[in-house]
């Protein structure tokens, strides 16, 4: 009998031993992980474009630009991870983010410590992820429904504290280094991003629960039977949008040096976009936090580009919004059944 080709190899086997399973190769890696591969070339292509359109979008002064723009959106984007994975949705963070803003420029102008505002802002948003977070996981009652609610909400305590107009924050404060600051030749909004999204990706993908908030959003009862405390744990997820949504206010108060009632109009929407063209499942069960960082600069780099290339603004979110709608399209066109295929 003659010796079995390469390809028949793969599939014989002794009998008794274990099957010998074919090594994966770059186009297998790529094609399972095709939701980040896709989102990776889209990235590429987005930033050689602008590249080729303008002069100024690959300059240094520029880059550092688009990455402090982006530290609110991607600080929020990866706790939106863990939300949407559940199979739930936040639309409450740009009403957080306001709030944030609002309040911090109040206490500050109170004479109250800046450390203390932070610290006051981060405890804020928890309490109001758990508020949101009871309703959702303990009453049963739809995280839109909930969320939607939030938002009206929480941007009219923005409105009624502020009164309408923007409230001016010292720029000898401290308080606006964390926006405005530098370390290292990098904007301190980027480390506190990175710091953020370290942390998020750690628990997502190092931690039990991690695995819960996976698990939930694939099957809430197979993991409710299997002992774990859903309904804590969708508190938890948040509790943890939340504060990640304040520590974005804190972020864009300390840049803009004021807070205002109207910051964070549309934020919710660019998060969610950033999270889902990313590649995290708008049913839930699946989700990257990789992809996450790499949806969220994409959407940041767009704005930008269309900004440098002198677009009329009422044009921008129209075009921004279809070429979003087109990636995510080309995304689950080519890419659904890869995870089938590995």
């Amino acid at each position: 009998m003659s010796p079995p080709t390469p390809s028949q190899s793969a599939t014989l086997h002794a009998p008794g031993a274990a099957p010998r399973v074919r090594k994966a190769t770059l186009h297998d890696r790529f094609m399972a992980n095709g939701s980040v591969g896709s989102i990776a070339i889209f990235f590429v292509a987005v930033c050689l474009l602008f590249t080729f359109a303008t002069d100024a979008f690959l300059t240094a002064p520029n880059l550092l630009n688009v990455v402090r723009q982006s530290a609110p959106l991607l600080i929020v984007a990866g706790a939106m991870t863990l939300v949407i994975t559940t199979g739930g949705i936040d639309l409450s963070v740009g009403s957080v983010l306001a709030l944030v803003c609002a309040l911090s420029a109040a206490l500050l102008q109170m004479g109250v410590p800046w450390p203390l505002v932070i610290l006051a802002m981060l405890l804020l948003g928890a309490l109001v992820g758990a508020f949101q977070g009871f309703f959702i996981a303990y009453e049963g009652i739809p995280a839109f429904i909930v969320t939607l609610a939030g938002l009206s909400v929480i941007r009219g305590v923005a409105l009624l504290v502020t009164g309408g107009y923007s409230i001016p924050i010292a720029p000898d404060s401290p308080f606006v280094t964390m926006g405005r600051g530098w370390f290292l030749g990098v904007p301190i909004p980027a480390w506190i991003a990175l710091a953020s999204l370290g942390l998020a990706a750690l628990v997502f993908n190092g931690t039990r629960f991690g695995r819960y908030v996976t698990g939930i959003g694939a099957n809430k009862e197979a993991v409710r039977r299997a002992g774990i405390d859903t309904r804590r744990m969708l508190l938890f997820v948040y509790m943890i949008s939340s504060t990640a949504a304040a520590l974005a206010g804190i972020v864009l108060a300390g840049r803009l040096g004021s807070g205002s009632s109207n910051s964070g109009q549309g934020f919710e929407l660019d998060v969610i976009a950033a999270v889902v063209l990313g590649g995290t499942s708008l049913f839930g069960g699946r989700g990257t936090m990789v992809g996450t960082v790499l949806g969220a600069l994409t959407v940041s780099v767009i704005a930008n580009g269309l900004i440098l290339s002198h677009m009329s603004p009422f044009l921008t979110p129209i075009i921004t919004g279809s070429i979003i709608l087109v990636a995510i399209w080309l995304n689950f066109r080519i890419f659904r059944g890869a995870k089938g295929k590995t």
